[in-house]
Protein backbone atom coordinates (compact mmCIF):
# COMPACT_ATOMS: atom_id res chain seq x y z
CA UNK A 1 0.00 0.00 0.00
CA UNK A 2 2.84 2.40 0.79
CA UNK A 3 4.25 2.11 -2.72
CA UNK A 4 0.80 2.86 -4.13
CA UNK A 5 0.54 6.04 -2.02
CA UNK A 6 4.03 7.05 -3.14
CA UNK A 7 3.19 6.66 -6.83
CA UNK A 8 -0.15 8.47 -6.45
CA UNK A 9 1.53 11.41 -4.68
CA UNK A 10 4.09 11.67 -7.48
CA UNK A 11 1.26 11.54 -10.02
CA UNK A 12 -0.68 14.31 -8.24
CA UNK A 13 2.40 16.53 -7.98
CA UNK A 14 3.26 15.94 -11.63
CA UNK A 15 -0.27 17.01 -12.62
CA UNK A 16 -0.77 19.94 -10.20
CA UNK A 17 2.80 21.22 -9.84
CA UNK A 18 2.68 21.67 -6.06
CA UNK A 19 0.47 20.76 -3.14
CA UNK A 20 0.13 20.67 0.65
CA UNK A 21 -0.35 17.68 2.94
CA UNK A 22 -4.04 18.46 3.44
CA UNK A 23 -4.75 18.67 -0.28
CA UNK A 24 -2.74 15.52 -1.03
CA UNK A 25 -4.59 13.60 1.69
CA UNK A 26 -7.98 14.72 0.38
CA UNK A 27 -7.10 13.83 -3.22
CA UNK A 28 -5.78 10.40 -2.22
CA UNK A 29 -8.96 9.67 -0.28
CA UNK A 30 -11.04 10.79 -3.27
CA UNK A 31 -9.07 8.33 -5.43
CA UNK A 32 -10.07 5.52 -3.07
CA UNK A 33 -6.79 5.20 -1.16
CA UNK A 34 -7.59 5.13 2.54
CA UNK A 35 -4.89 7.18 4.25
CA UNK A 36 -4.38 9.68 7.05
CA UNK A 37 -2.44 12.92 7.14
CA UNK A 38 0.27 11.24 9.23
CA UNK A 39 0.72 8.47 6.66
CA UNK A 40 0.99 11.02 3.84
CA UNK A 41 3.56 13.02 5.84
CA UNK A 42 5.64 9.89 6.38
CA UNK A 43 5.66 9.10 2.66
CA UNK A 44 6.53 12.74 1.86
CA UNK A 45 9.48 12.62 4.29
CA UNK A 46 10.74 9.50 2.51
CA UNK A 47 10.35 11.19 -0.87
CA UNK A 48 12.33 14.19 0.39
CA UNK A 49 15.05 11.87 1.70
CA UNK A 50 15.22 10.18 -1.72
CA UNK A 51 15.47 13.61 -3.46
CA UNK A 52 12.28 13.05 -5.45
CA UNK A 53 10.44 16.12 -4.10
CA UNK A 54 11.34 19.35 -2.34
CA UNK A 55 9.70 21.55 0.29
CA UNK A 56 9.13 25.29 0.02
CA UNK A 57 6.89 27.97 1.47
CA UNK A 58 4.60 30.04 -0.75
CA UNK A 59 3.75 32.75 1.75
CA UNK A 60 3.85 33.57 5.44
CA UNK A 61 1.27 30.97 6.52
CA UNK A 62 4.12 28.50 7.27
CA UNK A 63 2.43 25.63 5.47
CA UNK A 64 4.80 23.38 3.63
CA UNK A 65 4.23 22.97 -0.07
CA UNK A 66 5.73 20.07 -1.95
CA UNK A 67 6.82 19.85 -5.59
CA UNK A 68 8.83 17.48 -7.74
CA UNK A 69 12.52 18.19 -8.18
Amino acid sequence: MKHNIREEIISILRRDGHSTVAILTRQLNERGIDCTRQKVERVLRNLIRDNVIEVYYINANHRRHYRLR
